[in-house]
Protein backbone atom coordinates (compact mmCIF):
# COMPACT_ATOMS: atom_id res chain seq x y z
CA UNK A 1 0.00 0.00 0.00
CA UNK A 2 2.84 2.36 0.48
CA UNK A 3 3.97 2.20 -3.07
CA UNK A 4 0.01 2.56 -4.05
CA UNK A 5 -0.11 6.05 -2.23
CA UNK A 6 3.26 7.46 -3.32
CA UNK A 7 2.03 6.41 -7.09
CA UNK A 8 -1.15 8.27 -6.59
CA UNK A 9 0.50 11.02 -5.05
CA UNK A 10 3.19 11.48 -7.98
CA UNK A 11 -0.16 11.59 -10.14
CA UNK A 12 -1.73 14.45 -8.13
CA UNK A 13 1.99 16.18 -8.42
CA UNK A 14 1.89 15.44 -12.04
CA UNK A 15 -1.96 16.66 -12.48
CA UNK A 16 -0.97 20.17 -10.50
CA UNK A 17 1.90 21.09 -12.68
CA UNK A 18 0.40 19.54 -16.00
CA UNK A 19 -2.88 21.99 -15.60
CA UNK A 20 -1.34 25.14 -13.32
CA UNK A 21 2.41 25.32 -13.79
CA UNK A 22 3.85 27.74 -15.92
CA UNK A 23 6.86 30.39 -15.54
CA UNK A 24 5.95 33.51 -14.55
CA UNK A 25 6.03 36.35 -16.96
CA UNK A 26 8.16 33.88 -19.63
CA UNK A 27 11.00 34.87 -17.44
CA UNK A 28 13.03 31.59 -17.44
CA UNK A 29 13.92 29.38 -14.48
CA UNK A 30 10.92 31.08 -12.73
CA UNK A 31 7.52 28.72 -11.93
CA UNK A 32 4.18 29.58 -10.36
CA UNK A 33 1.26 27.58 -10.23
CA UNK A 34 -1.71 29.53 -12.16
CA UNK A 35 -4.95 30.12 -9.36
CA UNK A 36 -7.15 28.16 -11.26
CA UNK A 37 -7.96 25.41 -13.97
CA UNK A 38 -8.75 26.61 -16.87
CA UNK A 39 -7.54 29.95 -15.95
CA UNK A 40 -8.61 33.28 -17.07
CA UNK A 41 -6.18 35.54 -19.31
CA UNK A 42 -5.83 37.29 -16.09
CA UNK A 43 -4.90 34.81 -14.32
CA UNK A 44 -2.23 32.84 -16.78
CA UNK A 45 -0.61 36.60 -16.39
CA UNK A 46 -0.56 36.30 -12.84
CA UNK A 47 -2.70 39.00 -11.87
CA UNK A 48 -4.29 37.38 -9.42
CA UNK A 49 -1.79 35.04 -7.91
CA UNK A 50 -2.53 34.20 -4.26
CA UNK A 51 0.83 34.16 -2.22
CA UNK A 52 -0.07 32.34 0.57
CA UNK A 53 -1.87 29.45 -2.33
CA UNK A 54 2.07 29.13 -3.51
CA UNK A 55 3.38 28.81 -0.19
CA UNK A 56 1.12 26.02 0.09
CA UNK A 57 2.21 24.88 -3.88
CA UNK A 58 5.82 25.05 -2.70
CA UNK A 59 5.14 23.19 0.49
CA UNK A 60 3.82 19.91 -1.44
CA UNK A 61 6.37 20.42 -4.09
CA UNK A 62 8.75 19.75 -0.98
CA UNK A 63 6.86 17.10 0.05
CA UNK A 64 7.25 15.31 -3.10
CA UNK A 65 10.67 15.82 -3.03
CA UNK A 66 11.06 14.37 0.47
CA UNK A 67 9.45 11.40 -1.41
CA UNK A 68 12.09 10.79 -3.77
CA UNK A 69 14.67 13.59 -3.64
CA UNK A 70 15.15 14.13 -7.70
CA UNK A 71 16.90 16.79 -9.58
CA UNK A 72 13.83 18.12 -11.73
CA UNK A 73 11.85 18.31 -8.22
CA UNK A 74 15.05 20.17 -7.05
CA UNK A 75 15.03 22.54 -9.73
CA UNK A 76 11.07 23.25 -9.69
CA UNK A 77 11.37 24.22 -5.87
CA UNK A 78 14.23 27.07 -6.38
CA UNK A 79 12.53 28.06 -9.70
CA UNK A 80 9.13 28.47 -7.56
CA UNK A 81 11.29 30.14 -5.35
CA UNK A 82 12.37 32.37 -7.77
CA UNK A 83 9.09 33.25 -9.15
CA UNK A 84 7.79 33.61 -6.05
CA UNK A 85 9.69 36.59 -4.96
CA UNK A 86 10.07 38.02 -8.23
CA UNK A 87 5.89 38.17 -8.36
CA UNK A 88 6.18 39.50 -5.52
CA UNK A 89 8.45 42.52 -6.68
CA UNK A 90 11.76 41.18 -5.66
CA UNK A 91 10.76 41.68 -1.73
CA UNK A 92 8.91 38.35 -0.03
CA UNK A 93 8.19 40.61 2.80
CA UNK A 94 6.06 42.86 0.79
CA UNK A 95 2.76 41.65 1.57
CA UNK A 96 0.47 42.90 4.44
CA UNK A 97 -0.27 39.76 6.11
CA UNK A 98 1.54 37.66 8.50
CA UNK A 99 -0.16 34.22 8.21
CA UNK A 100 0.45 34.49 4.34
CA UNK A 101 4.49 35.10 5.34
CA UNK A 102 4.03 32.80 7.96
CA UNK A 103 3.46 29.69 5.28
CA UNK A 104 6.34 31.12 3.28
CA UNK A 105 8.36 30.76 5.86
CA UNK A 106 7.87 27.24 7.00
CA UNK A 107 7.83 25.92 3.17
CA UNK A 108 11.18 28.03 2.33
CA UNK A 109 12.97 26.12 5.78
CA UNK A 110 11.03 22.95 4.67
CA UNK A 111 12.93 23.33 1.12
CA UNK A 112 16.21 23.92 3.08
CA UNK A 113 15.96 20.79 4.73
CA UNK A 114 16.67 18.73 1.21
CA UNK A 115 19.85 17.97 0.26
CA UNK A 116 21.46 19.64 -2.61
CA UNK A 117 18.94 22.85 -1.95
CA UNK A 118 21.24 26.06 -0.79
CA UNK A 119 19.65 27.60 2.26
CA UNK A 120 17.72 31.26 1.03
CA UNK A 121 19.48 34.42 1.51
CA UNK A 122 15.80 35.92 2.07
CA UNK A 123 14.14 33.56 4.83
CA UNK A 124 15.89 35.37 7.59
CA UNK A 125 15.03 38.58 6.36
CA UNK A 126 11.40 37.16 6.47
CA UNK A 127 11.44 35.77 9.55
CA UNK A 128 12.45 38.76 11.34
CA UNK A 129 9.46 40.35 9.02
CA UNK A 130 7.69 38.19 10.84
CA UNK A 131 8.43 38.17 14.38
CA UNK A 132 8.51 42.50 14.53
CA UNK A 133 5.04 42.16 13.71
CA UNK A 134 4.35 40.65 17.06
CA UNK A 135 2.02 42.93 19.49
CA UNK A 136 4.00 44.11 21.68
CA UNK A 137 1.61 44.21 24.45
CA UNK A 138 0.24 40.63 24.10
CA UNK A 139 2.85 39.07 22.28
CA UNK A 140 0.95 37.06 19.90
CA UNK A 141 0.37 38.10 15.86
CA UNK A 142 -2.19 39.97 14.50
CA UNK A 143 -3.48 39.02 10.98
CA UNK A 144 -2.45 41.70 8.91
CA UNK A 145 -0.10 44.90 9.87
CA UNK A 146 -2.37 47.46 11.42
CA UNK A 147 -4.91 45.19 12.45
CA UNK A 148 -6.07 44.55 15.79
CA UNK A 149 -7.22 40.76 15.00
CA UNK A 150 -5.44 38.28 16.64
CA UNK A 151 -6.31 35.18 14.85
CA UNK A 152 -4.95 31.15 14.84
CA UNK A 153 -4.38 31.71 10.99
CA UNK A 154 -1.26 33.89 11.74
CA UNK A 155 -0.36 32.75 15.32
CA UNK A 156 -0.57 28.77 14.35
CA UNK A 157 1.93 28.88 11.60
CA UNK A 158 4.00 32.00 13.69
CA UNK A 159 4.09 29.74 16.12
CA UNK A 160 5.48 26.32 13.91
CA UNK A 161 8.11 28.33 12.65
CA UNK A 162 9.35 29.89 15.90
CA UNK A 163 9.66 26.49 17.33
CA UNK A 164 11.28 25.05 14.33
CA UNK A 165 13.82 28.19 15.00
CA UNK A 166 14.48 27.04 18.38
CA UNK A 167 12.44 29.85 19.84
CA UNK A 168 10.36 27.61 22.54
CA UNK A 169 9.74 30.14 24.79
CA UNK A 170 7.75 32.18 22.34
CA UNK A 171 5.90 29.74 20.52
CA UNK A 172 4.95 28.47 23.64
CA UNK A 173 3.65 32.32 24.71
CA UNK A 174 1.08 31.82 21.51
CA UNK A 175 -0.26 27.92 22.15
CA UNK A 176 -0.96 29.03 25.89
CA UNK A 177 -2.34 32.42 24.78
CA UNK A 178 -4.99 30.53 22.31
CA UNK A 179 -5.73 27.69 24.82
CA UNK A 180 -6.42 30.82 27.52
CA UNK A 181 -8.61 32.38 25.00
CA UNK A 182 -9.95 30.56 21.82
CA UNK A 183 -11.22 26.79 23.02
CA UNK A 184 -14.95 26.41 22.54
CA UNK A 185 -16.98 23.62 24.75
CA UNK A 186 -16.77 20.81 22.22
CA UNK A 187 -12.47 21.34 22.44
CA UNK A 188 -12.66 22.98 19.57
CA UNK A 189 -9.96 25.76 18.49
CA UNK A 190 -11.83 29.07 17.49
CA UNK A 191 -10.69 31.56 15.16
CA UNK A 192 -9.27 34.79 17.04
CA UNK A 193 -10.11 37.36 18.88
CA UNK A 194 -11.22 41.22 17.66
CA UNK A 195 -9.81 43.51 20.30
CA UNK A 196 -12.33 46.69 20.50
CA UNK A 197 -12.18 49.90 22.45
CA UNK A 198 -15.18 48.28 24.51
CA UNK A 199 -13.15 44.84 25.21
CA UNK A 200 -12.34 41.83 23.17
CA UNK A 201 -15.06 39.79 21.13
CA UNK A 202 -14.23 36.80 20.29
CA UNK A 203 -14.75 35.21 16.49
CA UNK A 204 -16.19 31.76 17.02
CA UNK A 205 -15.96 30.34 13.92
CA UNK A 206 -14.30 27.07 13.57
CA UNK A 207 -12.17 26.00 10.70
CA UNK A 208 -10.34 22.87 9.85
CA UNK A 209 -6.76 25.34 9.14
CA UNK A 210 -7.00 26.15 13.13
CA UNK A 211 -7.46 22.82 14.24
CA UNK A 212 -4.44 21.94 11.84
CA UNK A 213 -1.98 24.49 12.80
CA UNK A 214 -2.74 24.35 16.30
CA UNK A 215 -2.10 20.34 16.45
CA UNK A 216 1.31 21.64 14.31
CA UNK A 217 2.61 23.85 17.46
CA UNK A 218 1.88 21.72 20.14
CA UNK A 219 3.89 19.04 18.39
CA UNK A 220 6.82 20.60 17.32
CA UNK A 221 6.84 22.45 21.21
CA UNK A 222 6.48 18.58 22.76
CA UNK A 223 9.42 17.64 20.66
CA UNK A 224 11.49 20.42 21.22
CA UNK A 225 11.17 20.38 25.26
CA UNK A 226 11.06 16.70 25.62
CA UNK A 227 14.54 16.92 23.84
CA UNK A 228 15.56 19.83 26.14
CA UNK A 229 14.50 17.33 29.49
CA UNK A 230 16.23 14.54 27.83
CA UNK A 231 12.81 11.78 28.27
CA UNK A 232 13.67 8.74 26.05
CA UNK A 233 10.72 7.22 27.16
CA UNK A 234 7.47 8.70 28.91
CA UNK A 235 6.72 4.86 30.20
CA UNK A 236 10.14 5.50 31.88
CA UNK A 237 9.05 8.27 34.39
CA UNK A 238 8.87 7.21 37.86
CA UNK A 239 10.42 9.77 40.15
CA UNK A 240 8.80 12.84 41.35
CA UNK A 241 11.66 15.09 39.41
CA UNK A 242 11.45 13.09 36.61
CA UNK A 243 7.72 13.62 36.55
CA UNK A 244 8.66 17.59 36.96
CA UNK A 245 11.00 17.35 33.99
CA UNK A 246 7.98 16.26 31.69
CA UNK A 247 5.50 17.92 33.11
CA UNK A 248 5.51 21.09 30.64
CA UNK A 249 5.90 18.57 27.77
CA UNK A 250 2.82 16.45 28.82
CA UNK A 251 1.04 19.79 28.81
CA UNK A 252 1.26 20.08 25.27
CA UNK A 253 0.76 16.33 24.04
CA UNK A 254 -2.23 16.45 26.47
CA UNK A 255 -3.26 19.16 24.27
CA UNK A 256 -2.81 17.09 20.95
CA UNK A 257 -4.55 14.59 22.38
CA UNK A 258 -7.78 16.78 23.13
CA UNK A 259 -7.12 18.10 19.57
CA UNK A 260 -7.01 14.78 17.62
CA UNK A 261 -10.14 13.42 19.73
CA UNK A 262 -12.52 16.58 18.82
CA UNK A 263 -11.59 16.66 15.15
CA UNK A 264 -12.78 12.44 14.93
CA UNK A 265 -15.61 13.89 16.96
CA UNK A 266 -16.51 16.67 14.90
CA UNK A 267 -14.94 17.15 11.91
CA UNK A 268 -15.10 13.57 10.25
CA UNK A 269 -17.77 10.92 9.60
CA UNK A 270 -17.82 7.45 11.51
CA UNK A 271 -15.36 5.80 9.24
CA UNK A 272 -12.97 8.64 9.75
CA UNK A 273 -13.07 10.86 6.71
CA UNK A 274 -12.87 14.71 7.43
CA UNK A 275 -15.76 16.30 6.26
CA UNK A 276 -16.33 20.16 7.40
CA UNK A 277 -17.62 22.34 4.98
CA UNK A 278 -14.77 24.47 3.58
CA UNK A 279 -15.56 25.74 -0.01
CA UNK A 280 -13.59 27.24 -2.72
CA UNK A 281 -11.08 29.91 -2.32
CA UNK A 282 -8.78 30.14 0.59
CA UNK A 283 -11.23 27.21 2.12
CA UNK A 284 -9.93 25.29 0.02
CA UNK A 285 -6.50 24.90 1.48
CA UNK A 286 -8.23 24.28 5.13
CA UNK A 287 -8.35 20.43 4.94
CA UNK A 288 -5.55 20.15 3.57
CA UNK A 289 -3.83 22.05 6.40
CA UNK A 290 -5.53 19.63 9.17
CA UNK A 291 -4.87 16.67 7.49
CA UNK A 292 -0.76 17.77 7.13
CA UNK A 293 -0.91 18.38 10.91
CA UNK A 294 -2.67 14.98 11.87
CA UNK A 295 -0.16 12.83 9.56
CA UNK A 296 2.39 14.94 11.93
CA UNK A 297 0.99 14.01 15.00
CA UNK A 298 0.44 10.19 13.52
CA UNK A 299 4.50 9.45 12.66
CA UNK A 300 5.84 12.19 14.58
CA UNK A 301 4.51 11.87 18.05
CA UNK A 302 6.27 9.53 20.35
CA UNK A 303 4.24 6.20 20.89
CA UNK A 304 5.85 5.83 23.89
CA UNK A 305 2.68 5.33 25.90
CA UNK A 306 -1.03 3.65 25.60
CA UNK A 307 -2.88 7.75 25.04
CA UNK A 308 0.08 8.49 22.63
CA UNK A 309 -0.16 4.78 20.78
CA UNK A 310 -4.56 5.67 20.57
CA UNK A 311 -3.99 9.40 19.59
CA UNK A 312 -1.25 8.23 16.63
CA UNK A 313 -3.51 5.35 15.28
CA UNK A 314 -6.77 7.73 15.35
CA UNK A 315 -4.49 10.82 13.89
CA UNK A 316 -3.06 8.00 11.14
CA UNK A 317 -7.01 6.61 10.50
CA UNK A 318 -8.44 10.23 9.48
CA UNK A 319 -5.64 10.65 7.06
CA UNK A 320 -5.75 7.24 5.58
CA UNK A 321 -9.95 7.13 5.46
CA UNK A 322 -9.99 10.71 3.61
CA UNK A 323 -7.23 9.86 1.27
CA UNK A 324 -9.05 6.44 0.63
CA UNK A 325 -12.34 8.64 -0.16
CA UNK A 326 -10.86 11.19 -2.20
CA UNK A 327 -9.48 8.60 -4.05
CA UNK A 328 -12.58 6.82 -4.75
CA UNK A 329 -14.69 10.30 -5.72
CA UNK A 330 -11.92 11.82 -8.05
CA UNK A 331 -12.53 12.74 -11.58
CA UNK A 332 -9.79 12.10 -14.19
CA UNK A 333 -9.11 14.08 -17.26
CA UNK A 334 -6.00 12.71 -19.36
CA UNK A 335 -5.29 10.19 -16.99
CA UNK A 336 -4.83 12.85 -14.39
CA UNK A 337 -7.21 13.76 -11.04
CA UNK A 338 -9.03 16.27 -10.55
CA UNK A 339 -10.35 16.33 -6.56
CA UNK A 340 -13.28 17.47 -4.76
CA UNK A 341 -13.93 19.96 -2.23
CA UNK A 342 -16.08 17.78 -0.78
CA UNK A 343 -14.07 14.69 0.40
CA UNK A 344 -17.46 12.14 0.60
CA UNK A 345 -19.00 13.29 -2.93
CA UNK A 346 -17.83 13.16 -6.59
CA UNK A 347 -15.51 15.58 -7.78
CA UNK A 348 -17.01 18.07 -10.62
CA UNK A 349 -15.78 18.47 -13.63
CA UNK A 350 -14.76 22.98 -14.44
CA UNK A 351 -15.22 22.98 -17.61
CA UNK A 352 -18.37 23.96 -20.10
CA UNK A 353 -18.56 21.12 -22.39
CA UNK A 354 -21.31 22.19 -25.27
CA UNK A 355 -23.72 24.10 -22.59
CA UNK A 356 -25.42 26.97 -23.91
CA UNK A 357 -24.31 29.88 -22.15
CA UNK A 358 -26.54 31.32 -19.69
CA UNK A 359 -24.15 33.32 -17.84
CA UNK A 360 -21.52 36.10 -18.16
CA UNK A 361 -18.64 32.88 -16.55
CA UNK A 362 -20.49 30.62 -18.86
CA UNK A 363 -19.66 32.82 -22.30
CA UNK A 364 -15.99 32.69 -21.86
CA UNK A 365 -16.29 28.69 -20.87
CA UNK A 366 -15.87 28.76 -17.31
CA UNK A 367 -18.25 27.58 -14.97
CA UNK A 368 -17.59 28.54 -11.41
CA UNK A 369 -16.86 25.33 -9.38
CA UNK A 370 -14.68 24.93 -6.37
CA UNK A 371 -12.85 22.26 -7.85
CA UNK A 372 -11.52 24.92 -10.31
CA UNK A 373 -9.07 26.66 -7.74
CA UNK A 374 -5.93 25.83 -7.14
CA UNK A 375 -6.38 25.82 -3.51
CA UNK A 376 -8.84 22.77 -3.39
CA UNK A 377 -6.59 20.90 -5.64
CA UNK A 378 -3.68 21.61 -3.37
CA UNK A 379 -5.37 19.94 -0.53
CA UNK A 380 -5.84 16.90 -2.50
CA UNK A 381 -2.59 16.57 -3.04
CA UNK A 382 -1.79 17.57 0.60
CA UNK A 383 -3.72 14.66 1.17
CA UNK A 384 -2.13 12.04 -0.44
CA UNK A 385 1.13 13.25 0.30
CA UNK A 386 0.19 12.80 4.13
CA UNK A 387 -1.42 9.39 3.52
CA UNK A 388 1.54 7.91 1.54
CA UNK A 389 3.65 9.24 4.27
CA UNK A 390 1.61 7.86 7.16
CA UNK A 391 1.66 4.40 5.18
CA UNK A 392 5.39 4.51 5.06
CA UNK A 393 6.05 4.82 8.58
CA UNK A 394 3.50 2.40 9.84
CA UNK A 395 5.39 -0.12 7.02
CA UNK A 396 8.79 0.91 8.77
CA UNK A 397 7.11 0.18 12.22
CA UNK A 398 6.09 -3.57 11.52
Amino acid sequence: MEETWAHRADLAETAINERHAQNVWSIPRTNLAVVSWPPTGKEKLFVHWHYWWQAHYLDCLVDAALRNNTKARRARIVDTMRGIRIRNMSQLTKNRYYDDKAWLALAMERAEQLKRIKPHKRLGSLQRNILEGTDPQIGVLPWREGETFLNVPSNGPGAIMLARMGRIDEARHIVDWIYDHLVDDDGFIMDGVRMRMDGPEIVKAIHPYCQGVVLGACLEIALALREKAGLTSLESIDTIQEAELAADTMHYITNIRGLVQAVATGMATPSGVINWMTGDGDGGLFKGILVRYLADVAVRLPGDSPANRATKKLAARMVVASAESVWEHRLEVDGLPIFGSDWTTDARLPHNYGFGPNTVGEKVGIIRVAERDLSVQLSGWMLLEACARVMKHQSQEK
